[in-house]
């Protein structure tokens, strides 16, 4: 692992991709260093994507040192530790394989490939060349779903009955959008693999592994809308292959069921992420909308004050997860410092020697859940989710 020592020596990035999620772990690494004591400081060494303009711009905004046009060029720089995955899907299993044979860090994007066969791929190469890995599941760095999974594990809830998540979007119904290319490439199968059971339902299944283990089988419904359209690299109007909508059910390993949700057809939704968790003591909801407050209701409480409570996740004293490091109690904080959180996490398990969860292992399981659900919907049968 070339150029990794102690007394924050610099740990020096190389970013593929120039576009939302780019941006959102650019931004990251600006500022970890701002409010996490650590070891290691990111340096932006290098960009890549193949337009060299806007290549050249986004490094100018973001700071990095250089750029390239070419991945394989990056990945072959001397001056690069760890080289961050932010491009669409069907590319991550090349690249993160490279970047492994290179016996550089690695960092990608969810979902973590295509289908289980390239995880798997993945996972082999990174584990053999024996580097640091890591899958951007920013979710798990909530402060306060930090927090829900704390109760969790301390038995607030005792034991678990029901799961329901969902994630609603509203941005395809427009027949005339088209797909594929820049920007687009979501609603394209041949560069996502799934649509919103990919995008959306992935960030939904992490969680839901992460808080409440494994899940045993599912049974799942998909639907496309608008069967056709017109394609931005050919001009075309070609059949459309992603999912629009998504729901499953589900039964967990510790005998709990769920009931999970997506689509991009729901008027009104920009991103609306919820989940809550049933159990036999207490019960907890969390809202992307409102996502430094945990609602959580407990029946332990006194009877005339038994209700749910909400609780504004800003505290300093150790009790509330990465608060610490930001404002003063009862200043909340936003989407973008969850990824400063997964930096700040990666670094201190280059420290620790512990790694940051979730790694290209940990995120397999969430693309055999999302095949399993691809695989019963098709079936319109139960499907087991294998090993």
């Amino acid at each position: 692992m070339a150029g990794i020592s102690s007394n924050k020596e610099p740990l020096r990035i190389g970013l593929i991709g120039c576009g939302f999620m780019g941006r959102a772990h650019s931004n990251a690494y600006n500022r970890v260093a701002n409010f996490f004591d650590l070891p290691y400081k990111p340096q932006l060494k290098a960009v890549c994507s193949r337009n060299e303009a806007d290549t050249r711009a986004f490094a100018e905004t973001w700071g990095y040192e250089s750029i390239e046009t070419d991945w394989r060029a990056l990945v072959d720089r001397d001056d690069v530790d760890a080289v961050d995955i932010c491009v669409p899907n069907n590319l991550h299993s090349e690249i993160a394989a490279a970047v492994a044979a290179a016996g550089k860090m690695v960092l990608c994007e969810k979902p973590l490939a295509m289908n289980v066969a390239e995880g798997e791929a993945m996972c082999r190469a990174v584990e053999e060349a024996g580097v640091p890995n890591m899958v951007w599941y920013n979710y798990r760095r909530v402060p306060a779903v930090m927090l829900a999974s704390q109760l969790i594990q301390e038995g607030k809830l005792g034991q678990i009955f029901h799961y329901r998540a969902n994630f609603l979007q509203d941005w395809t119904i427009a027949k005339d959008l088209p797909q594929g290319g820049r920007a687009l490439w979501r609603l394209d199968a041949a560069e996502a693999g799934s649509g919103v059971t990919g995008d959306l339902l992935a960030h939904c299944i992490d969680t839901a592994l992460w808080l409440n283990g494994a899940i045993r089988d599912v049974s799942a419904m998909t639907a496309t809308f608008v069967k056709q359209r017109m394609h931005q690299a050919t001009g075309l109007v070609e059949a459309v292959g992603i999912d629009d909508a998504c729901a499953f059910l589900c039964r967990f390993d510790n005998g709990s069921l769920g009931v999970f949700e997506s689509t991009r057809y729901a008027r009104g939704h920009k991103a609306l992420f919820t989940l809550e968790i049933n159990g036999e003591h207490a019960s907890l909801r969390w809202d992307l909308h409102d996502l430094h407050r945990l609602q959580y209701f407990s029946h332990e409480d006194e009877g005339r004050l038994r209700g749910w409570r909400s609780i504004h996740v800003t505290e300093h004293d150790g009790s509330h997860p990465y608060m610490d490091k930001w404002w003063v109690p009862g200043l909340q904080i936003g989407y973008e410092h969850t990824f400063v959180h997964q930096v700040a996490d990666f670094i201190e398990g280059l420290a620790t020697g512990r790694p940051a969860a979730p790694t290209f292992r940990d995120a397999l399981q969430t693309q055999r859940v999302c095949g399993a659900v691809l695989r019963s919907a098709g079936s319109d049968s139960w499907v087991q989710v294998s090993e």
